[in-house]
């Protein structure tokens, strides 16, 4: 589940009287700045100050303005180091250590956020903290900030040395992408890591770009219709009242929950919920604190077997389970199965008693997945405890209320991006669109916007966009014959590539129905490196898996010709059979089809089920984990379709919070 936090705004207020001379927070020791490339430099000081700035072999004075801002443009450097740089006005301040290399923005939601060693836990981390030994990889982490105006500098952050100490706090898809390009090029390699889990893609866009565009002018209109302070008071307000109405209705069960866990405790008056289930779907809203779960089951003698042990899916935040009163376990982490072992003779013929106690820090809360994932295992023996359970609450955590970054368009983007569009960079990579799955269609604008008012507001031409594509997970359980939010969002996010300069990492054979976060960024990372290597440091390596470019209608066949299959197209695993291909006829129904190939190319598709095809899709579902279309070289084909049917997402369009 994703997670968005509430941070209060800030404004960089640059002053007009006399000030020492200060520096935007990414001018700080361990950093890289962009080779081959005009060195920016800025900050503010006194009106009408003289700076003086000595990098390298380089000295070069400016001279304030009336507000106090001011900029240096120093020439380009190859890449080398480390140097120092000395700015002087009425105070000196030295930054040392600077590499000259090559800096990639790195952004987007969750899957770009995820560390190597932190709450996602990536495959191997143990392993791949205590190899992280390359100095000269480096990481800048924007703090999570949102802003309603453009910021000068970003509320913080500092440059982070790639060692065993450090390597825990970088994006892990980063850090692979990163590491490729350093063990390739030999050059230094800053990551500008600036993400936020949860967030669509709205935020992340100017207003100017807003502006400009037909497709979202109405939002203009709607900013001028409301103001941010007057949204946060209206929801402060809100919360309030929800959090008395939830207090009032707790006073009676007091406050003691040392007997909650107990077999013979009286949980007559508790309240009821419906699990797997997210608590503020179900009248708790706004609450975060801890929430007691207690559920009553009945066994008999045959129930009584080894090994026996409770599965309760994910539980968000963090719990400790308690089976007849003692306690089985307890885990750290909201997107992480629960499995629990029994101890023998804990159970017992008659009735027991299941305890929960849940604690979640912020966002949603509760227990949550699939319907299967919680249950009882006896053996062989399966008990569902989907369903009724009783809960209580033990602590409630009171909130003072900001807007979270999806409440307007352009907060990431004033305080996350801005501060940043004079830094010289080589390129973006960029990880998001979960937030948007439900508005895949209007994705197809909302995507290419954001790539060219990066572009626009970096003015360093058309840099490189590099983008994973959404990987594998459940989701909805959407598919061709109900729909697919996952396979439009793909859809959309593929037709990017229209753009100058992008490229695209398909992932879907690297995902995990049950997460939506992957614990495979090793890949992801690699595959974005490949992409970079070849299109922008001009390897001749392989970088793309096979994507559709032709079909023809063959009688009862459809024919398909693909191009990034010149190694030859290849079938993994399930013993030779093509899995995730379909084909429907002008019912625009769709049935599992069968493949050949011929050549190494081309793809011959048919099906008993369907006489006359006029349609093909492949890896058309929300989890697309099993379509196993490769090229030779390792790479996973892009998921298609040959028609234009309409989608379920056409009619989605992105809404500001205005309640």
């Amino acid at each position: 589940m994703n997670r968005l936090f509430t941070i209060t705004f800030f404004i960089f207020l640059a002053s007009t009287t006399k000030a020492l001379v200060k520096l935007p927070s990414i001018f700080a020791q361990h950093m890289v700045v962009q080779r081959d490339k005009p060195i920016a430099v800025w900050g503010n000081a006194s009106a009408g100050e003289k700076i003086r700035i000595v990098f390298h072999k380089q000295v070069k004075s400016v001279v304030a303005s009336q507000s106090g801002a001011w900029k240096i443009q120093l020439l380009p450097e190859r890449a080398g180091g480390p140097y120092e740089m000395t700015i002087t006005g009425e105070n000196t301040i030295r930054v040392k250590d600077i590499l000259v290399g090559d800096i990639w923005v790195c952004s987007g939601q969750s899957n770009m956020e995820m560390k190597i060693g932190n709450w996602g836990f990536i495959h191997n981390y143990e392993t791949e903290i205590a190899a992280a030994n390359y100095s000269s990889i480096r990481q800048f982490e924007v703090p999570l900030t949102t802003a309603t105006t453009p910021q000068t500098d970003t509320r913080g952050g500092e440059w982070l040395l790639c060692n065993a100490n450090n390597a825990a706090k970088f994006s892990a898809v980063a850090y692979f992408f990163a590491r490729d390009l350093y063990n390739t090029m030999h050059i230094p390699i800053g990551i500008v890591n600036s993400t936020w889990g949860g967030t669509n893609i709205e935020t992340w866009i100017s207003k100017s770009s807003y502006e400009k565009s037909s497709s979202f002018s109405y939002l203009m209109n709607g900013l001028k219709e409301i103001k941010l302070d007057e949204l946060i008071i209206a929801k402060q307000n809100k919360y309030n009242q929800r959090i008395a109405e939830i207090k009032t209705r707790q006073i009676a069960l007091g406050s003691d929950t040392t007997a909650w866990k107990q077999v013979d405790y009286n949980d007559q008056n508790w309240g009821s919920l419906q699990l797997p289930g997210i608590w503020e779907d179900q009248g708790l809203d706004y609450l975060d604190g801890e929430v007691w779960l207690r559920k009553t089951i009945e066994l008999t003698n045959k129930n009584l077997v080894e090994p026996a042990s409770l599965e309760l899916a994910m539980i968000d935040d963090m719990d400790e389970t308690y089976m007849n009163g003692v306690k089985l376990g307890a885990t750290n982490g909201y997107n992480l199965k629960r499995l629990y072992t029994i101890p023998k003779g804990i159970l017992k013929v008659g009735k027991n008693i299941i305890v929960i106690k849940v604690n979640d820090t912020g966002g949603g809360g509760g227990v949550y997945g699939k319907s299967a994932d919680m249950q009882l295992l006896l053996g062989a023996q399966k008990i569902a405890l989907a369903g009724s359970w009783k809960y209580s609450i033990g602590l409630m955590k009171e909130t003072q209320i900001s807007a979270d970054p999806n409440s307007f368009p352009s907060l990431l983007y004033n305080a996350m991006i801005h501060p940043l569009t004079y830094l010289g960079i080589k390129g973006v990579i960029w990880y998001q669109g979960e937030a948007n799955a439900g508005r895949a269609f209007q994705y197809r604008t909302a995507f290419p916007l954001l790539i060219k008012d990066w572009r626009e507001q970096w003015k360093q031409g058309d840099f490189p966009f590099y983008f994973a594509q959404l990987s594998s997970w459940h989701a909805d359980y959407g598919n061709s014959k109900i729909g697919s939010t996952w396979a439009e969002i793909r859809e959309a996010q593929a037709a990017a590539l229209n753009l100058k300069n992008t490229g695209m990492a398909v992932t879907i054979d690297i995902g995990d129905s049950a997460d939506i976060h992957p614990k495979n960024k090793l890949d992801v990372g690699k595959r974005l490196a490949a992409i970079a290597l070849n299109k922008t440091y001009h390897k001749k390596n392989t970088y793309s898996g096979p994507e559709l470019s032709t079909y023809k209608l063959n009688g009862n066949t459809i024919e398909l010709n693909f191009k990034f299959a010149e190694s030859g197209l290849m079938i993994k695993n399930a013993n030779g059979s093509l899995q995730g291909i379909e084909i429907a006829g002008s019912d625009q129904q769709f049935y599992p089809a069968q493949a050949t190939i011929v050549g190494s190319h081309k793809l011959l598709v048919f099906s008993k089920a369907v006489s006359s095809p006029v349609a093909v899709r492949y890896a058309w579902a929300d989890d697309a984990g099993a379509a196993n279309l490769f090229n030779k070289a390792g790479f996973p084909a892009a998921p298609f379709r040959t028609d234009q049917w309409k989608g379920i997402t056409e009619m989605s369009k992105y809404q500001m919070a205005f309640d």
